[in-house]
This record gives C-alpha cells, sequence and structure tokens, in this order.
C-alpha cells in the first residue's frame, strides 16, 4: 500500500512529507504526484469531521481513477483566538473570504484583539488517515500560545506570524522548520499517526 497526502496546500506537503519518510522509510505523496487536482467539501462542524471527510472522499475519488492501494492521510488544522469566541477555528481557510490574504486576516485578528485584554489562543490539527478497507485512524494535536502585536516572521504560511510562542519567545514565522515540528499542532498529531502507521504500513 501507498500513502497519499490529500492536499493542494504545498506548505503542508513540505512540512508532512520529511517526517513520513524518516518514520515510515518510504514516501508519501500528494495528489500533484500523480497529476490529478480534487478538493473534497470541508461541511462538517469539527476538525475531525472535516479531515474524515477529506481524507474518505479524496479516497473515493482515488479509486475512480484506478487508485485503489492508497493510504490517504488527510489532516483539518485551524487558529483559535478565545476572544473572538475560537474563530476562525474550523473556518480558518475560508475566513474573511478565501481569496483575502492571509496578511489581511492576520491584521483583523490582531485589531480585534487588541481591544481586549485576553491575547490566548491556539493551533488544533487533526490528521485522519483511511486505509482501502475503510477503515479510519485518527490522531490530533494542539499548541497554545497568543496572538502577537504584530506580524513577524518569514517562514511558515497562513496564520503562523501571528502565533507567539511564549516559551520560545517567537512566532511560529520566525521559527526553523524543525523548531516548529517539535512543538507544532501539526507534528504533534502527525507524530502520533506515524507512531500507529509503523507496524501497520511493513
Amino acid at each position: 500500500m501507498r500513502l497519499l497526502l490529500a492536499t493542494n496546500n504545498p506548505g503542508k506537503v513540505k512540512e508532512i512529507k520529511p517526517h513520513v519518510n524518516k518514520a515510515l522509510a518510504r514516501e508519501i505523496i500528494s495528489l500533484a504526484d500523480l497529476g490529478l487536482f480534487f478538493e473534497a467539501a470541508e461541511t462538517g462542524n469539527t476538525f475531525e469531521a472535516n479531515a474524515v471527510q477529506k481524507a474518505a472522499e479524496t479516497a473515493d475519488f482515488l479509486k475512480g481513477h484506478g487508485f485503489d492501494d492508497f493510504i490517504v492521510v488527510a489532516d483539518d488544522s485551524g487558529f483559535c483566538v478565545e476572544a473572538m469566541g475560537d474563530e476562525p477555528g474550523v473556518d480558518s481557510a475560508n475566513f474573511m473570504g478565501r481569496e483575502t490574504p492571509y496578511e489581511v486576516r492576520n491584521e483583523y485578528i490582531i485589531n480585534e484583539v487588541n481591544k481586549c485584554d485576553n491575547r490566548r489562543a491556539k493551533f488544533m490539527c487533526v490528521i485522519a488517515c483511511v486505509f482501502p478497507s475503510g477503515e479510519v485512524v485518527i490522531a490530533t494535536g494542539e499548541v497554545h500560545g497568543e496572538v502577537a502585536q504584530t506580524l513577524r516572521g518569514e517562514n511558515g504560511f497562513g496564520y503562523d506570524p501571528i502565533f507567539f510562542v511564549p516559551s520560545l519567545g517567537k512566532t511560529m514565522a520566525e521559527l526553523t522548520m524543525d523548531e516548529k515540528s517539535a512543538i507544532s499542532h501539526r507534528g504533534q498529531a502527525l507524530k502520533k499517526l506515524l507512531d500507529m502507521l509503523k507496524e501497520r504500513v511493513k
């Protein structure tokens, strides 16, 4: 069985691939590697529901194109700001409209948080893995921090420039790839998932 990461986000592919290669001694490919494009619906009200939906729908799409031996991995993650009622949350990718630049979204969030004393925020991630048999395995991760006063850092993507990690004194976008993977929500969830897969994909 081969592994496929169900995303069209090159940032996620870059972040996840090295860990799969190292832990499982095999490569995880993307839809783009197969010359395919598919965007699963995200109609769930939770990160878990969306991750499972993306993995399952992508698996069905692959079977329709003759690829029925893939273990499909999909994640749903989001930025939750306590002062905004945990928004953007599950709507993080579409917050303020999918075409709105993240710099604009980030500035908006900073302005909203500056209206109160509560800067607490967290990143959440759920990774779902769907086997050809239809079996589903799920892993979760989260990291807590604060909304930064200003955008900082050139690494990462999305909301990383405004997520400040107090213990490191940096935003997520100021961390190296290795530093981010060690503490990030996606890194935590991925480690749990890979531990579960080690004995099953030999």
